[in-house]
């Protein structure tokens, strides 16, 4: 666990969020709405579905659909 650690600590998460170039840069929204869902989706196989899970996916879900109505 300890390597595991040592390991994690020389990443650093803001990096991928930046723009690299010609690279596209990791979306935000996109990504930190996924966080959430899958983290939902644990709980409900874990703990199964409660208002907090359901929250939890609404939060993370409305950014996306709301992505659909932005100009380009």
């Amino acid at each position: 666990m300890e390597t595991l650690l040592k390991i994690l600590e020389k990443f650093d998460i803001t990096e991928i969020f930046k723009s690299k170039g010609k690279l596209k840069k990791w979306s935000a929204k996109r990504s930190i709405g996924g966080v959430l869902v899958t983290t939902a989706v644990a709980d409900m196989s874990k703990n199964g579905i409660n208002e907090y899970n359901l929250s939890l996916s609404l939060i993370g879900v409305l950014p996306l659909c709301l992505s659909f109505f932005e100009a380009n």
